[in-house]
């Protein structure tokens, strides 16, 4: 099998960090700051930019992802500590006896072996009886290699007297709940896999991402503009919800699709928002990232998928670029072809579908959004288009013509409509 690339998809768009570096506005060590931020981005996503695509495969023929592995002294320090309960003491003796049991077959088959290349080579074999959460700190290392850090908060545990830590895996466990409760969904890849992040990468890096190499969500602090990715819930969402894509229905990061697989990531973010604060479709405000702006911003969030391009302006970053029809789509170069960009478009016609149907979000709307990423018909290359008809269809198919209808109307409200025959 061909090395692997992978992508990073990171919660602030690059166009928001790159307005902040531009504009003359911001004294020069925020702009500094920004640029830094903007060109580490770049050179992670140059780097992993392939990684949708090598899932892309058929499904009959995909390789299995390596799973990340929780690390075996921290299964070995959940199993020893007396701040968790005895079940999970007992469900981590089991998956530590487990790995150390696997890891010993393999030398012994194959001769001396580095430990930690084994168990990373192992990883898909282990399987945990129940999802482990894990926090560490970074310590602003900018360095991908000294990840995950020291470990501060392991499942069960008690709080830390780190904030960030206690959001982080406060909010992981949010998301693992709403995917078991709402969708049966078990953790990422339906089998338990562990949630591990690292707080505090970085310094002054504002921007917070899901890092497929090495399978952990990973979080900056933030400077003069931008921070609190811990504290929000549909950030965290957004990120984890790009690994369980990977587990569904892989959607190559380059143009539509590209945005079909941001905007994935915004619509399970913003349904876990809208489940932990029990708002309506009708009732719910649509903003990622509501918490992540400081109070001098002009602006409410991120993004808006209620209203995309009025999320936010500043002079001293710009305003909103974000369309909301097809019309305005245009084949673009930067940003992997737009993918935060045009993933406003659908976006609002999620929105608009949620209200149109009803209740909450992710009892008709979400569920039709679910169902279609399961059903094995969302290609890796798929357009707006095609990924609408397969809504339309999916409605259909799990409520009613009524259903069905307002689905493609909410698609061709903003302008993804299929031409009438001449």
């Amino acid at each position: 099998m061909a090395a692997r690339n992978h992508h990073v998809c990171c919660i602030v768009p690059p166009y928001l960090l790159s307005g902040i570096a531009d504009s003359s506005k911001n004294e020069e060590f925020l702009r500094a700051s920004a640029r830094k931020s903007v060109d580490f981005n770049q050179k992670y996503i140059s780097k992993r930019v392939e990684r949708f695509a090598d899932l892309s495969v058929p499904r009959g023929s995909r390789q299995p992802r390596p799973q990340h592995i929780i690390p075996e002294s921290m299964l070995k320090h959940i199993s020893e500590s007396q701040d968790v309960d005895e079940e999970t003491r007992t469900s981590a003796k089991h998956d530590l006896t487990h790995i150390r049991g696997i890891t010993q077959k393999y030398q012994q088959s194959q001769g001396p072996q580095d430990e930690s290349a084994d168990q990373k080579r192992l990883a898909t074999t282990a399987k945990a009886k129940k999802t482990y959460r894990a926090v560490y700190d970074a310590n602003h290392t900018e360095d991908e290699a000294d990840l995950p850090g020291k470990m501060i908060r392991a499942e069960s545990q008690k709080a830390s007297k780190d904030k960030a830590v206690n959001q982080a895996y406060d909010n992981a466990g949010h998301v693992l709940d709403f995917y078991a409760s709402i969708f049966n969904w078990k953790s990422i890849d339906n089998k338990n896999m562990h949630v591990i992040s690292s707080v505090h990468f970085g310094t002054n890096y504002e921007n917070a991402f899901w890092d497929p190499e090495i399978a952990q969500m990973v979080y900056g602090d933030g400077h003069d503009f931008i921070h609190n990715f811990t504290g929000c819930i549909d950030v965290i969402g957004h990120e984890l919800t790009h690994a369980v894509t990977e587990y569904t229905s892989p959607l190559d990061y380059q143009g539509q699709p590209g945005a079909l697989n941001e905007h994935i990531s915004d619509v399970f973010g913003i349904m876990i928002k809208q489940w932990v604060e029990k708002e309506t479709a009708d009732t719910a405000d649509w903003l990622i990232g509501e918490g992540c702006l400081l109070p001098d911003v002009k602006g409410v969030a991120l993004r808006s998928m209620k209203a995309p391009g009025t999320a936010y302006d500043d002079p001293r970053f710009g305003k909103d670029p974000q369309p909301d029809n097809f019309k305005a789509y245009k084949a673009a170069i930067e940003d992997n072809g737009g993918v935060h960009l045009y993933s406003g478009i659908p976006n609002k016609a999620f929105y608009l579908a949620s209200v149109g149907l009803g209740g909450y979000s992710w009892e008709k709307a979400g569920k039709i959004w679910w169902e279609a990423m399961q059903s094995g018909q969302v290609a890796p290359r798929s357009s707006f288009i095609q990924f609408a008809d397969i809504t339309v269809d999916i409605a259909q198919e799990f409520f009613d013509d009524e259903a069905a209808k307002i689905v493609r109307k909410a698609w061709t409200a903003v302008g993804v409509a299929r031409k009438p025959h001449s």
